[in-house]
């Protein structure tokens, strides 16, 4: 009997745990075909969610939990997730049930079919803002036409992925990680399925524009040297421009003789100047940085509690 794991990063989700967890045992027992591996990771939880995860735990041999030491971040857990899932295939979903587990029978007939990795794509974002949405489908036009691979777009972590697509995940171990980036650059024969998405069942969004905005260079820098080849043409040009501009100078002195400068306009080359500088300095800055944050080398993770489930015999 094939296995399917069920991965789901937690994060102070107690007020939507219960009917996950109702939901997610509809599913196992619609399914009996195969066994079913539900592995929460508690990504430092400060509610009840780790001690709701545990009470479940002891009831239900299905459930598995991996409690980090801290919170790392949702990217961090996804990966811990992947390094304890034992399934042929794993599924993973967010807790706050804006992704329904209803469609995860047909993510698994596709792989049946032999397709690797089987991702949902949202035909709506339902409790979204205006802006949030215009600003992402700008960053990912901007992210595709920089970078050589095809990133998705409006799919999200929702997605069935096979043995081999966890095997090479866990192949990389950057510390600033960009997953969604990631599940496109492996590879693999892809699927995609569309679905409406669901405004959150109870609980907040962790999301807010500042981490929306990290997440967004993190994106960039992990898969595209675009933003320092700009800021090299940004350069080039206005030193172009600035060799043209001082010879149209020298010739006008010739010509007419010495003219006194605008103060104005002296001052707003300067400033404009400077911006740029300060720019690709900060451009390059983020690429340092992630570069010491990489060559560090320290572990991803610590966990303080691990609970796997009971292996059963293939059948």
């Amino acid at each position: 009997m094939k296995k399917i794991s069920i991965l789901i990063p937690a994060y102070n989700e107690e007020e939507v745990l219960e009917q996950l967890y109702q939901r997610l045992g509809k599913l196992a027992n619609d399914n009996k075909g195969y066994e079913f591996e539900f592995l929460f990771v508690n990504d430092g939880s400060r509610d009840k969610t780790m001690p709701m995860i545990k009470e479940y735990a002891d009831t239900d041999d299905r459930i598995a939990y991996v409690d980090l030491s801290r919170n790392f971040g949702k990217e961090i857990a996804m990966i811990a997730g992947l390094d304890y899932v034992t399934g042929d295939a794993v599924v993973i979903i967010d807790a706050d049930l804006q992704d329904p587990p209803e469609l995860i029978p047909k993510m698994i007939g596709y792989w049946e079919e032999g397709y690797d990795d089987v991702y949902a794509k949202r035909n709506n974002r339902e409790g979204e803002s205006w802006l949030k949405k215009t600003t992402s489908k700008i960053y990912y036009r901007m992210l595709q036409k920089a970078t050589h691979i095809q990133i998705q777009q409006d799919t999200g972590d929702f997605r069935l992925l096979d043995r081999k697509c966890i095997e090479a995940l866990k192949q990389i171990r950057e510390s600033q990680r960009y997953t969604k980036g990631m599940f496109s650059w492996i590879g693999f024969k892809k699927k995609e399925i569309s679905y409406s998405r669901n405004p959150r069942a109870a609980g907040v969004t962790k999301w807010n524009y500042p981490k929306l905005i990290n997440f967004a260079i993190d994106g960039l820098t992990s898969f595209t040297t675009a933003p320092l080849r700009i800021s090299s043409f940004m350069g080039f040009i206005i030193s172009l421009v600035a060799f043209i501009y001082i010879v149209v100078i020298i010739i006008r002195t010739l010509v007419y003789g010495v003219q006194a400068a605008g103060y104005p306009s002296i001052m707003a080359v300067v400033l404009f100047l400077g911006g740029v500088q300060l720019l690709s300095l900060g451009i390059i800055g983020e690429y340092i940085g992630r570069i010491f944050n990489e060559t560090k080398g320290r572990p991803l993770y610590f966990t303080q509690d691990v609970h796997k489930t009971v292996e059963k015999k293939k059948r």
